[in-house]
């Protein structure tokens, strides 16, 4: 596989499906090199979409499955469609606020009689740039840029041409995540708290579109998620957490299935017996179950709980589903890869019958010679239980170098999902070891939480004893020819590796944390410090905790040559982290470079830039590991 290759691999990246599954239409992937773009296609497998759908967002279908509308982006302006009659025409015309909201769910949802729709957004129009840029709250940054101030409401409109939207939701705080409730009722979700930014907690609420009427659904000082009303319109599921302090990214508390009476009451847990984080929720047709996606041991696969509690996988095996639909008649549509097997549509029928609709996987293997990982398990230094895999390099005789590849987080993880980009290092002829820490979710509460207020701590003996592992079951490994890799939390523990040993001879963070503490200070989402290390820096001993485990006050250990790779409009991880590691070791006189990328955030968007980066990593790797 070439690094092109790698980036290229068709797959199927999206779809629509009507409620009947009359209509099927499926995306695929791509990249047009020459426009330095993503590209995207679509197939119709059965019947004829109503509208284009290159470019549409947030497609939903009436409930009697007879309209279907969705949102565009146009300029700076957000379009709301609807068909009518069968031709598409524009409703309304709004705003979409920059600001960052995590979990953020449905834009657009159709009321039961199918004459209006919901929708979040503003009609405030952007402002001129401020010259100078006044900051006065906690979340003034985006992903890559900074916020608007503008907030995300909820509206209501009629499905007809030209009709003027109207405004639902306060104006001085954000409201999204809509699903049409009973009769004229809007569910929504928004943080009541007086200063949003400070606490991320989300309740559930719900209002009439006619008289504006607001009431509260569920209120708990955790935090609520994708809420779904009931086809019968008797219950509303939601996905939730339950602490009182997370973080709006990386949160190591699993998210469980609940439900709640449409009229509010007590809530309930629906799959309190399944220890494994859950997303993608949606109810079954009979309204008797709900259906979601569940992180387990490195798979993606879908699960149904009974309104009674009865919890089952509805698939298992080692494969990674992903985009999650019900149609009217109880079928499972969902996006499904394996190690080996690129991105395919697969129907999952209520008898367990389950159906590839495309060949993307078929045509990928056809191309490239592609590796199984091999999943292993072994006994940590504690005796925890820790699962990593092992991409061996095809076909290739004597030793191997091997590349230790890290995932963000920290509670991410590895596991059974196609991926091109290990695929292309095994190619290349490395072996690549990919860990699930402690931390890692995947593995119930007790191990996403195992990194909590001790990063750099049993999750860096998880992946050393993993190395260790790995080097007595493989004697091809050549422990004299390690490189370490890995972005973001992965970006901050390859940063610690080599602060905490020698064995190995390469390394690349991307995207890395460095200095926890301004980290801390530069980072959109602070509250992960908030979570993970016992409350604010000031508080007791945790600056002298932050700074402990920054791998910038254990520089002085390092003697691998470093290439750190970085956005320059990362919010997420400010790119002032690379600085303060890359100007530590150049004064250290050690092998060091950094690489700046403009334009780019904390995951890298143009397709130049995604090839550099593969191309580079793999010449560094290749300069210490195979001279």
């Amino acid at each position: 596989m070439t690094a092109e290759g790698a980036l290229s691999v068709a797959q199927a990246s999206g779809f629509v499906v009507s409620p009947n599954a009359d209509t099927i239409a499926v995306e695929s992937s791509g990249i047009d090199w020459s426009a330095n773009r993503q590209r995207t296609s679509w197939t119709h497998l059965r019947g004829k979409l109503p509208f284009d759908p290159e470019g549409a967002a947030n497609v939903v279908w009436s409930p009697d499955g007879k309209r279907v509308a969705l949102l565009r982006t146009e300029g700076e302006k957000t379009i709301l469609y609807a068909t009518a009659g069968g031709t598409i025409r524009a409703v309304c015309e709004f705003y979409s606020p920059n600001a960052y909201l995590a979990a953020t769910g449905n834009r657009l949802a159709w009321s039961p009689q199918g004459d209006r729709l919901a929708f979040t957004g503003t009609l405030d129009a952007p402002l001129a740039e401020q010259d100078p840029f006044v900051v006065d709250r906690i979340q003034y940054k985006t992903r890559t840029g900074f916020s608007d101030h503008r907030r995300s409401r909820i509206f209501v409109v009629s499905a007809t041409p030209g009709a003027s939207p109207k405004a639902l939701s306060p104006a001085g705080r954000d409201g999204h995540s809509v699903a049409w409730g009973v009769g004229d009722e809007i569910i929504f979700l928004a943080n009541p708290g007086a200063d949003a930014d400070a606490n991320h907690n989300y309740d559930i609420y719900a209002v009439n579109a006619v008289s504006g009427a607001m009431r509260t659904v569920v209120a708990s000082p955790g935090v609520e998620m994708e809420p779904q009303v009931a086809p019968d319109g008797k219950w509303i599921a939601y996905r939730a957490t339950t602490r009182t302090v997370t973080t709006i990214d990386s949160v190591a508390e699993d998210a469980h299935v609940w439900v709640v009476p449409y009229g509010g009451g007590v809530p309930r847990e629906l799959n309190r017996s399944l220890d494994r984080r859950c997303t993608s929720l949606r109810w079954m047709p009979d309204s008797q179950a709900v259906v979601y996606l569940v992180a387990d041991r490195g798979a993606m696969v879908p699960y149904r709980s009974s309104l009674e509690g009865a919890t089952k996988a509805l698939l298992s095996g080692k494969v990674a589903a992903a985009n999650l639909q019900v149609t009217a008649g109880g079928d499972l549509f969902f996006t499904q890869s394996e190690p080996k097997k690129a991105a395919d549509l697969v129907r999952l029928s209520p008898k367990g019958e389950v159906t590839r609709l495309t060949s993307f996987a078929v045509e990928a293997a056809k191309a490239w010679k592609l590796v199984e990982p091999e999943a292993f398990g072994f006994r940590s230094f504690d005796q925890t239980q820790v699962e990593a895999f092992l991409y061996t390099p095809a076909g290739r005789a004597g030793k191997w170098p091997m590349i230790l590849n890290i995932h963000g987080g920290p509670h991410g993880m590895h596991g059974y999902a196609f991926n091109g980009i290990l695929q292309y290092y095994a190619a290349r002829g490395y072996a690549v070891l990919a860990v699930n820490p402690r931390g890692s979710a995947g593995y119930g509460q007790r191990f996403a939480d195992g990194c909590v207020n001790d990063w750099g701590g049993g999750d860096y003996r998880d992946l050393m004893g993993a190395v260790d592992e790995a080097l007595r079951r493989y004697p091809q490994v050549d422990a004299q020819r390690m490189g370490v890799m890995g972005s973001s939390y992965g970006g901050y523990m390859a940063n610690w590796v080599v602060t905490q040993t020698d064995r190995f001879r390469a390394a690349v963070p991307v995207a890395s944390l460095s200095n926890l503490v301004s980290f801390y200070a530069t980072s959109l989402y602070q509250d992960l410090v908030h979570a993970e290390f016992g409350g604010f820096p000031w508080e007791g001993k945790n600056f002298e905790t932050l700074w402990n485990r920054s791998p910038l006050a254990h520089v002085k250990n390092v003697r691998t040559p470093v290439l750190l790779l970085h956005g320059e409009r990362d919010n997420d991880v400010h790119i002032t982290q690379a600085e303060e590691m890359y100007t530590a070791l150049r004064q250290r006189n050690l092998p060091v470079s950094l690489v700046r990328y403009p334009r780019e955030g904390h995951s890298f968007r143009e397709p130049r830039h995604q090839l550099d980066v593969l191309e580079r990593v793999a010449a560094w790797m290749d300069r210490y590991l195979r001279p």
